[in-house]
């Protein structure tokens, strides 16, 4: 799948129902991943992106043959611009009174700074899980600190697509959609370049960012705790690439298990030298 010549102009299917529908800028180094997810005539858009995405991450989702209105949440992991930055434009298009935003509450006091118009919802109020008219769920697992207080993952049972935002994401300038990354990455030392296929080094750039943008080790290992409870087919981050294979998955995550200096570690680290 990852050695796939895609087309990142159109929408990519991830999974059955599940849409990528991001924009892809080769001279950025930080790629945004917003995804839909399409139950019968229901939609629900994740981590809809920045401002300037808009057009783009909009005209993917109606190629999808998607109507805007049948958008019946939109959902989003953290308040970041890069994720909530499009808001006002989504509210405007999708123009419908069933329209809700559903996000942690520590979230939704700075969503209320993009939107005053739809109503907000919290996942604790909510049980932990958003349920479509057909019955399929999609869960909301806590992951507090990964990057900030109201960090939370989704998990989609049906696909066993596992939604990470910030989690398993990555800062790199060599992007694809799904990472080469193989089970021969496990224990490999990161490097600027592999030293097995001659590419730049995909993980180098998953441990930097987690190392930056995660605030300790301690709220990394215990997202990955809950992330290993779950049976995943695919983890979509919403930065970086899709970890699609298991060789791919548990390469990562024994490279983050072995993460150190991370978050506040890693400044004061900084700091001594």
């Amino acid at each position: 799948m990852g050695e796939q010549p895609w087309d990142y102009s159109e929408y990519i299917t991830v999974a059955e129902g599940v849409f990528w529908v991001g924009f892809a800028d080769k001279n950025a180094g930080l790629h945004c991943n917003p995804y839909l997810v399409v139950d019968g005539d229901e939609a629900v858009l994740l981590d809809s992106g920045s401002r300037n995405d808009f057009s783009t991450v909009m005209l993917k989702i109606m190629r999808t043959g998607t109507n805007p209105q049948n958008i019946r949440r939109l959902i989003y992991h953290h308040y970041d611009p890069d994720l909530c930055g499009n808001i006002p434009h989504m509210e405007a298009l999708i123009d419908s009174p069933e329209l809700k935003i559903i996000s942690h509450y520590e979230n939704n006091i700075f969503i209320n700074y993009y939107s005053t118009t739809s109503p907000k919802q919290c996942i604790e109020q909510l049980g932990f899980q958003y349920t479509f008219q057909s019955g399929r769920a999609l869960r909301f697992i806590r992951t507090p600190y990964a990057h900030s207080p109201g960090t939370f993952v989704t998990y989609d049972p049906k696909t066993k697509v596992l939604f990470s935002s910030d989690l398993f994401g990555s800062y790199d300038s060599h992007w694809s959609l799904y990472t080469q990354i193989t089970q021969e990455c496990e224990n490999c030392p990161t490097a600027d370049v592999c030293p097995a296929s001659g590419q730049p080094c995909q993980m180098r750039g998953i441990l930097n960012f987690h190392r930056r943008i995660m605030t300790s080790r301690q709220a990394l290992q215990y997202a990955l705790d809950r992330v290993e409870e779950l049976d995943i087919a695919q983890i979509a981050p919403q930065h970086g690439g899709i970890l699609h294979t298991p060789e791919a998955q548990r390469a990562v995550i024994r490279q983050l298990r072995r993460l150190e200096k991370v978050g506040i570690d890693n400044f004061l680290e900084e700091q001594t030298k």
